[in-house]
């Protein structure tokens, strides 16, 4: 691989190439520019060769079935504390092969989703508040109030760029308001989490694992002083949730700090490429766009759909507790698994007519937010934003219609969105 990463040097090749999986080169797969364009046809090659793949060189279990994905993501027998992944980036091996990758690793591992049982329990208690029916329903006015902003900004009829006008600031500007955090940080942040969000990539170059340590560096620092100033202030949001737990105990200030990067980043991140995806996807698709326009009801499940169409992210990484048997593979203790979202969202076997776009389908068993004890905290924040968005974006827009070709952003491995979405609009009369 050209790039170095927590596989590079690390894990022992058991066998030679020529016995990999029957030849198949995962990694020069995951990063082709072709792949991260347009990953589905591809991904239904490989799924057709099985639900469970074993990358013999760098000893990695790909999953690609909806049905093995289920049991991985939902049993307690898998975690996603990478420090248990044998020979991976918590061992002197690779301290000594990546000293820049493991102090990386190493500070950003405090926070629950890097955390199993009870430690990530303890953790994710702290801010299970924030994300409660009860909490999104205060936040309606706020996330609509914001949207609001944004489309008055825009033109009522031309060409714009839907991410740069809207998919992109919206959440940034409703998180930033969660945290107090001003307006005029939006870039820095930006910044920030554009450089953190590739450490899902798994593999990384020396330049970006400099740039995320400085970054992660950067944004604790600020994040210190936030609550440094705000200690007394007993704020009833998120940033208070965290500092009353720092005072009492439950957190210490890395988790405070590495779960409140984690957070603003994750939630960034995950609801811009849901509302920059789910456009795509109702531009491609005009007789679902007419349907949702004839039928509002139906931005719920829509959503649903886009999350399961076009996921947010091209991996979920598991890594074995204890050995543990899924369609007829044993997946042995201190094993990495990758769940393939792309293949296991679009699951014939699961989903009928899976790549079909039907935004009113039942039963939608998509896994972008993941599964079991790790299922994204953010999510219930995430589908309210796209409801609010999608449906103040088309009640101003009774015209929209793609003016270019879409451009996704080729520059990481995991996060899939679009780097660009430019459309033509046009407002009510």
């Amino acid at each position: 691989m050209a790039e170095d990463s927590p596989l590079d040097g690390i894990l022992p090749e058991t066998e030679s190439d020529s016995n990999c999986d029957d030849g198949i080169d995962w990694w020069s797969i995951l990063s082709d520019k072709t792949f991260l364009e347009n990953p589905y046809s591809e991904l239904r090659r490989l799924q057709a060769k099985g639900p469970v793949h074993f990358d013999r060189k760098n000893g990695i279990y790909f999953v690609l079935g909806h049905k093995a994905f289920a049991r991985v993501s939902k049993s307690s027998a898998m975690g996603r504390d990478t420090r248990n992944w044998t020979g991976g980036w918590n061992s002197e091996d690779y301290r000594q092969h990546d000293p820049v990758g493991y102090m990386l690793f190493s500070e950003f591992q405090p926070q629950m989703i890097n955390s199993d049982g009870e430690e990530h329990k303890r953790m994710r208690k702290v801010y299970e508040p924030a994300f409660r029916a009860q909490a999104m329903s205060r936040l309606k006015p706020l996330i609509a109030d914001q949207a609001s902003r944004l489309l008055a900004a825009m033109p009522d009829k031309g060409e714009i760029d839907f991410i740069e006008a809207f998919a992109a600031p919206l959440p940034l500007r409703v998180l930033c308001e969660l945290f107090d955090i001003p307006e005029s940080l939006d870039d820095t942040i930006s910044r920030w989490s554009a450089s953190l969000i590739r450490i899902g990539d798994i593999l990384m170059t020396p330049e970006q694992k400099s740039e995320a340590m400085e970054a992660l560096a950067e944004f604790k620092d600020f994040l210190r002083q936030q609550i440094k100033e705000r200690e007394n202030n007993n704020e009833d949001n998120l940033m208070g949730l965290a500092i009353q737990a720092q005072k009492n105990g439950t957190l210490d200030e890395e988790e405070t700090l590495t779960n409140l990067v984690s957070m603003l980043v994750a939630g960034h991140e995950t609801t811009v490429t849901l509302i920059g995806n789910g456009m795509l996807l109702l531009l491609s698709n005009p007789d679902e766009l007419a349907r949702l326009r004839s039928d509002p009801g139906l931005t719920r499940t829509a959503i649903e759909e886009f999350l399961r169409m076009e996921p947010g992210g091209n991996m979920i990484l598991r890594v074995a507790r204890e050995d543990f048997d899924v369609e007829g593979v044993t997946i042995p203790k201190g094993a990495p698994v990758i769940g393939l979202i792309g293949a296991i969202n679009r699951d014939p076997g699961r989903f009928e007519n899976a790549d079909v776009l039907d935004i009113a389908r039942p039963a939608n068993a998509q896994f972008t937010f993941g599964g079991g004890a790790h299922f994204c905290i953010g999510a219930p924040l995430a589908r309210l934003e796209a409801q609010i968005a999608f449906s103040r974006f088309l009640e101003k827009y009774p015209q929209i219609e793609l003016a270019g070709e879409p451009e996704w952003r080729l520059d990481r491995m995991n996060a899939r969105g679009l780097g660009r979405l430019p459309v033509k609009v046009k407002a009510a009369a």
